[in-house]
Formats: C-alpha cells, structure tokens, sequence
C-alpha cells in the first residue's frame, strides 16, 4: 500500500484559516458597496436597521435615535425650503410686476362709475337705468347676459328714455338711489 500523505493539524488551520477570517469580517460587519443611487441608500440603511433590530437598544438610544433623525429631517427640510425660496426670488424678478386687482378708476376711496340706458325719467330728479352685464361663466364659459337697474339722482331733470348714461356711486340719496348722474353720452333719437 502506498502511504497518503496525512495532512498536519498546522495545515488544516492553514487552509481554513483565510475562509474563516473572511467568513467573520462578513458578520462582524456586513460589507456596505458604494451606494449610488436613492434606492441603493435606502437598502443599504433597511438592511443595516434589520440588523440593528436584532439587537437590543435601551430606550434612551431609541430616543436619541429618533432625535437624531429628527434633526436630520428639519435640516433637509430648511434646505429645500431655502432653495425654492431662492428659486421663487429669481422667478420673481424675472417677472414684470403685477398689476392691481382693481381697476384704477375703482380703487380704494374711489366712486364706481357705470354706463347704461335710461329706462324711466318719470319719477321727479331721479332716473330708472339698466345696465347690461355680458360675462363668460366660470366653469362652463357660456357667455351669459344679465342686466341691473339703478336708480340715480339727476338734479335737472336732464336724461330721458333711451338716452345712454354715465352713473356714479354717491351717498344714500334714498331708500333706493345710491347713484348720481355724471353725463348724458348719447341722446337717444
């Protein structure tokens, strides 16, 4: 029979001892490869919590924990916040500026002046007016025709039917006129 050479208790731990360190440096601490992306970060840190959740943590390093990332979360949040700050500034000054909600003849502690057709002079300086509303609705964009009357002051007696009007608001003159005649623009024929 021919003699096998029968390995040394040395050279078994020889050969195993390179898989044995690297088996123990792989659960010491689980190797992390470079993270590139978003969803590469976020496996990583479940993978390092599952293995966090194995051990157990005190209540106070949960808290400090949870404290950490808190303050890491506002800190995000400041800086986005701050960037789109910045990025509406620079929208802003790019854009012409804004023009007043109101018209200027409207403005505040002015009159509102209206422009209509005279449906009655029979009552004594006052005139019936009807003023013509054409707008476009809000949802449905139908155009729709609606129209107002006004009673309005008119001292001399000087506008007749049909005549085209130009009314200011004024002070309560009476129950129902709150507006006053500033000119006759059209004559009715």
């Amino acid at each position: 029979m021919a003699e096998t050479p029968e390995e040394t208790p040395e050279t078994t731990e020889a050969t195993e001892a390179p898989e044995a360190a690297e088996a123990t440096a792989s659960e010491a601490a689980p190797a992390a490869p470079a993270a590139t992306t978003r969803r590469e970060k976020l496996e990583v840190r479940r993978a390092e919590r599952r293995g966090e959740a194995r051990k157990a943590r005190t209540p106070e390093e949960r808290a400090a924990e949870r404290k950490e990332h808190r303050e890491h979360n506002a800190a995000e949040r400041r800086r986005y916040r701050e960037r789109n700050k910045a990025k509406r500034a620079e929208a802003r000054k790019d854009r012409p500026a804004a023009e007043p909600d109101h018209a200027p003849e409207h403005g505040p502690g002015r009159a509102k002046v209206r422009q209509g057709i005279v449906v009655s002079d029979k009552a004594d300086k006052t005139i019936t007016v009807r003023i013509d509303v054409v707008r476009r609705h809000k949802r449905y964009h139908k155009i729709m025709r609606t129209s107002i009357k006004l009673h309005a002051h008119d001292e001399s007696n000087d506008a007749g039917t049909g005549d085209t009007v130009r009314v200011q608001e004024c002070r309560p003159m009476s129950r129902s006129k709150r507006w006053r005649l500033v000119e006759v623009v059209e004559r009715a024929k």
